[in-house]
């Protein structure tokens, strides 16, 4: 049975304890498990950004954090995009839903992300352009990229 694809978007406040231990064992799973990347996750960001994901049933399938200018970088930033079944688009659906959360939350005009270097071409899918030279990130090769709003 096909269950209709639904979008979740909340502050951090609004997360009940459930969602937040979903949304931090999905991403754990992901970046540090299945990247084999020791990392501290829970960065103190996550008390100021808006917290997206999507689910098919009670199954979380694509998630992402929006963080307003200041916290995770000097710019409002995406960060913590995963999906959890790839190849079907879910990934440029939540970047999607992502800017207009940017744009919504904290009338953003430029996004910056610091993507892994490997996904340049999907960022570049849903707008953003490379901005920085190759830097290593928790030992993983990342740049930084940007989104503008076209006027």
């Amino acid at each position: 049975m096909n269950v209709k694809l639904q979008l979740h978007k909340k502050a951090f406040k609004e997360l009940t304890a459930d969602e937040l231990y979903e949304l931090l064992r999905v991403r754990s799973e992901v970046f540090v498990l299945e990247q084999n990347c020791v990392y501290q996750d829970m960065d103190g960001d996550d008390q100021r950004a808006i917290h997206l994901w999507m689910t098919d049933g009670d199954k979380i399938i694509a998630l992402a954090r929006v963080c307003p200018a200041g916290t995770h970088m000097k710019e409002i930033s995406i960060g913590r995009v995963i999906t959890t079944e790839r190849g079907r688009g879910y990934g440029k659906q939540i970047m999607l839903h992502a800017i207009d959360a940017a744009m919504d939350y904290f009338d953003a005009t430029r996004i910056d992300i610091e993507a892994q270097e490997y996904a340049r071409g999907f960022y570049e899918n849903v707008g953003f352009k490379q901005s920085s030279d190759i830097f290593m990130l928790d030992g993983i090769p990342h740049i930084k990229m940007t989104w503008v709003k076209e006027i």
